[in-house]
């Protein structure tokens, strides 16, 4: 249920300035007028004889009740147990580890011109390493469509050469870099530290 929608309920509610009800009074309440005898009344007169105290309580019975069935659908989606909705859902980017060649290739120092020609940068921290997959919750972006979570998911054959090659360890904070949605080796992408940090920001001018 929307916000909005939960708004005009409230707005509408008869009985929202009212203190909320006792239950078993209101049923007792209920009980009561339904089961009244009036003597008066017969097959002519009907419900003409009722008198105006009567339909009084019933009607103020009524109303709790109805005010209570409507209280207990406006506080259903307050349940703390219900699911996140869509809004708290994380972005995410998906990335992959580079094919088994690009381990046994002769590597280039990573100098801020080679980190600059990535088309995705960030550094971030491990939060799991699990089913194939290492995830990272980002702490800063130097390029790429920012996202709250990159999760990088290869073969397990690759990946753990990946792991090997970046060093990725759950809790460690890292600069990771990839062109074409592969993650980059070669000490592109490693544990963070000063020096690689600055070549970041002289890459990427932050």
């Amino acid at each position: 249920m929307s916000d909005e929608l939960r708004d005009r309920l409230r707005a509408a509610d008869p009985a929202s300035s009212l203190p909320p009800a006792d239950p078993d009074g209101t049923a007792r309440l209920l009980e009561d007028v339904m089961s009244t005898e009036l003597t008066s009344e017969n097959r002519e007169t009907g419900t003409r004889d009722r008198g105006p105290l009567t339909w009084l309580v019933a009607a103020a019975a009524v109303l709790i009740i109805a005010g209570i069935g409507l209280f207990g659908v406006l506080n259903h989606d307050d349940d703390p147990m219900a699911p996140p909705t869509a809004v708290d859902d994380q972005t995410v980017t998906e990335l992959t580890a580079p094919s088994g060649a690009a381990y046994a290739a002769k590597c280039m120092v990573p100098s801020a011109d080679l980190i600059g020609q990535q088309t995705v940068a960030f550094a971030g921290t491990v939060t799991a390493i699990a089913d194939g997959m290492v995830t990272l919750a980002v702490g800063h972006w130097y390029t790429g469509d920012p996202t709250d979570l990159v999760r990088v998911q290869a073969p397990p054959a690759d990946l753990q050469q990946l792991i090997g090659a970046v060093s990725f360890e759950s809790g460690g904070r890292y600069l990771v870099s990839a062109t074409d949605g592969r993650v980059t080796v070669c000490g592109m992408s490693a544990p963070w530290s000063a020096d690689l940090a600055a070549r970041y920001d002289e890459a990427f001018g932050s």
